[in-house]
């Protein structure tokens, strides 16, 4: 049977190391899985299955240096998982069983306790029974922390095969932002690096395996692996299982691609998930250690940590070609000795460049692979700002949902034109680097913060509605001011301190504050004051988290503008949710509901995937309308439009376009939840009248926020290119005449750095 597409050049910066024990773990791998019944009787597999997917061999290149025992224990664990994959598909999946699925994942949890005086319940099935003795054998030499996040990854693991069970019965493709999403939940690997830390012995503090720069190593490694593994396994799934949860088949349905093409692009974001890793790597962990004061053998087991996710990476790739289970060029893999010679190399691309293929060649194909994707890390670093953006096409925005205005809206523009002017935002402050400070009252009457907040929440009393304008107030003020202040002078110093300082203003017992030292301390204390009061304790963390999460993003801006660097796809979707403040706003929303929804109920896939797909809309079309504001006016880099048009290099307006369809398939998604998975929720869970009645609320203020938002957008004057040659009168005086013809705009770079870029126009004649 042909291949669909020809498998692209793949990203491998390290060689695969093969761990000397393979053997070994191929012996009791297949002992331990007759004794747990999976492969005679089972119906799933048989020896030559077992023998030919070699899982043993997957772990001795993913695990180079682990113990024979150790190496013995993790083979286990993924002949387990594998198992589970396939006896879920071949009883569940085949049937598209929704309620057997659930019953059958309902009981796993039971056989992974994390507290290990818990007794389990008796195995009904080899996935039970497996479990329960991984599980045994694994986690008393662990901490209750560590417990507790590989309960989570592997749970997520379980559970969320039922978000695949249930696309493939409603015969729906998800949509790029989120099957990434999904994916690094029901595939696994976030359990994989759980795993690393037990087979290195090398266990990640639970204080820093909670940061953003270690869920962001987490996460990349994930994606890394879970695209790999869906270049390989797109012939079988599509072909053998119908399966929809592939990212060659996500991209071709979105974009409109070929198989060939939308295989290249699946690559190019490995690529850009595999790069993030490192510069994450690079230039955040040691920060952190610093911050956190970490120990010697905390920063050396950090280190080992990583360098498992970098051999898991490596030999993943390896023992992919060599696989029969995946497309790999050879169609039959390794075979039971594991030694199939050039398995998987006779149609690869990686033969383009030249050099030697085939087992232990790996650490040769190094350059090769660097020196193929340079130009794609390049194009992050050498933008150039403050470029003029010239006439592109705004996306066209569909909105379902009606907005219903506040009657308060006039009065409470009012008082938010008081309340900046008493804070203090419309005087330049000592020290300022802008002359007449960051904002005046001409800008804060175009902003018309009242507009978006009568929006949003329109049933709002008077007192409610002005403290939701004053927060959008004070988080628009902090992601202006950040930039100017701390990013002109590269001073992330500063910036940190000033963010540290924030939690003194939001006491968690509501009590006293310390003076402030300036406007952003001044207003937050009088917001918290204003909202924290009446908030349970617990409401009062999670509220406060949600400001400091915004703030730290403000942060992770400042370093991709010192360094110049357009942020990885990925990762700016997920870090410019924290930027525009979504879950703040979405928690003054929260807040009317009380103990009527429980944290279970908050923390479930429908309301999760409810709440991003909603984040993402409302953030996408920020950055629709800022582009030129962003871009030309600001010099920023950190715009959805300019974000696409790096990583597809493409010009602005398709980059636009694309993101306008991105828009649509949130918008999409989040009613396909409300309208369908929710009320699956009322009965998965039992709800009580009350608490289908405030889920339901919660939908409507959601739509409330996502129209709101849109209005706010069109209604203001923030982006309206006549108020920005007003509100930025160095910038627009500075401006170049934009050149004449087609995509002379965005066409070729200048500047420091881009010298290179510039050499296809001059090739060319231009």
């Amino acid at each position: 049977m042909p291949q669909p597409f020809e498998l692209p050049r793949f990203y491998v910066p390290y060689p695969a190391r093969l761990n000397p024990h393979l053997e070994r773990a191929r012996r009791h791998s297949k002992a331990w899985a007759r004794d747990m019944t999976m492969v005679e009787g089972s119906g799933i597999w048989d020896e030559s299955d077992l023998d030919s997917h070699d899982y043993a061999l997957l772990c001795a290149y993913t695990h180079p240096d682990a113990s024979g025992p150790e190496l013995d224990l993790v083979t286990d664990w993924y002949v387990w998982v594998f198992f589970f994959d396939d006896h879920f598909l071949d009883i569940f999946k085949r049937s598209q069983d929704m309620a057997g699925a659930k019953a059958y994942l309902d009981r796993l949890p039971a056989f992974m306790p994390v507290d290990l005086a818990q007794p389990v319940p008796e195995p009904t099935n080899q996935v039970e029974a497996g479990l329960a003795d991984l599980w045994a054998r694994t986690v008393p030499a662990m901490s209750e922390g560590w417990r507790r996040r590989f309960h989570e990854s592997t749970r997520h693991l379980l559970e969320e095969s039922l978000w695949e069970l249930s696309n493939i019965s409603a015969g729906r493709v998800s949509n790029p932002i989120e099957y990434i999403e999904m994916r690094r939940k029901v595939g696994g690997a976030p359990w994989s690096a759980n795993l690393i830390e037990h087979a290195a012995n090398a266990e990640v503090p639970d204080v820093l395996a909670a940061t953003r720069p270690m869920r962001v190593l987490r996460d990349t490694f994930a994606d890394g692996v879970h695209l790999r593994n869906d270049l390989f396994s797109y012939q079988r799934e599509t072909e053998q299982e119908g399966e929809l949860a592939n990212a060659v088949l996500v991209l071709e349905h979105f974009l409109g691609l070929g198989t060939q093409e939308a295989a290249d692009r699946v690559n190019d974001l490995l690529t850009s998930r595999l790069q993030q890793f490192e510069h994450t790597a690079v230039t955040e962990v040691e920060p952190l250690f610093a911050r956190f004061g970490s120990t010697a053998r905390e920063r050396a087991d950090v280190g080992a940590y990583l360098k498992g996710l970098q051999d898991w990476q490596s030999g993943g790739h390896e023992w992919h070609l060599r696989s029969s289970r995946y497309m790999n060029g050879a169609h039959g893999g390794a075979g039971e000795s594991g030694a199939g010679g050039g398995a998987g190399t006779g149609a690869h691309r990686a033969d383009l460049l030249g050099g030697p293929t085939g087992l232990g060649t790996s650490a040769a194909q190094i350059l090769g692979s660097l020196a193929a994707t340079m130009p794609q890390r390049l194009r992050s670093f050498t933008h150039v700002p403050h470029r003029q953006v010239g006439w592109v096409e705004r996306a066209a925005i569909a909105m379902p949902f009606e907005t219903t205005l506040s009657p308060h809206l006039d009065a409470s523009r009012r008082h938010n034109l008081e309340w900046g002017r008493r804070m203090g935002m419309l005087d330049a402050e000592p020290g300022f680097p802008v002359p007449g400070g960051l904002w005046n009252a001409d800008k804060l009457t175009a902003y018309d913060f009242a507009l978006c907040a009568a929006g949003i929440h329109p049933d709002a009393e008077l007192d409610g509605l002005n403290l939701t304008t004053d927060w959008l107030t004070w988080g628009t003020y902090g992601d202006d001011y950040y930039p100017i202040v701390f990013g002109r002078a590269g001073d992330m110093a500063g910036a940190r301190l000033t963010t540290d300082r924030f939690k003194l203003f939001m006491p968690l017992d509501a009590g006293a504050v310390p003076p402030p030292l300036t406007v952003l301390e001044r207003s937050l204390a009088d917001l918290w004051r204003r909202t924290a009061g009446p908030m349970t304790p617990d409401a009062r963390q999670r509220f406060r988290t949600s400001i400091e999460d915004m703030c730290e993003s403000w942060l992770w801006e400042l370093a991709n503008q010192k360094q110049n660097r357009i942020p990885d796809p990925v990762d700016y979707i997920e870090m410019r949710r924290q930027t525009f403040g979504s879950d703040l706003t979405m928690s003054l929303s929260r807040i009317g509901h009380g103990d009527t929804l429980s944290a279970e109920i908050y923390r479930s896939r429908p309301v999760k995937a409810m709440e991003a797909a909603a984040m993402d809309f409302a953030c996408l079309t920020n950055d629709v309308f800022s582009f030129q504001k962003e871009i030309e006016f600001e010099g920023e880099i950190h715009n959805a439009v300019l974000v696409v048009q790096n990583f597809l290099d493409c010009g602005p307006q398709e980059a636009m376009d694309i993101v306008g369809d991105l828009m649509a398939a949130r918008m999409q998604e989040f009613q396909y939840v409300t309208e369908t998975q929710l009320p699956a929720l009322f009965e998965e869970f039992s709800l009580a009248p009350a608490a289908r009645t405030a889920l339901e609320g919660y939908a409507q203020e959601l739509r409330d926020w996502l129209a709101g938002i849109l209005t706010w957008h069109e209604g203001c004057h923030r982006y309206e290119e006549e108020a920005l040659r007003r509100h930025f009168p160095d910038v627009a005086g500075a401006l170049p005449a934009a050149p004449a013809g087609p995509g002379a705009l965005w066409g070729v770079p200048a500047g420091l750095g881009t010298s290179a870029a510039r050499l296809p126009a001059l090739l060319a004649g231009r």
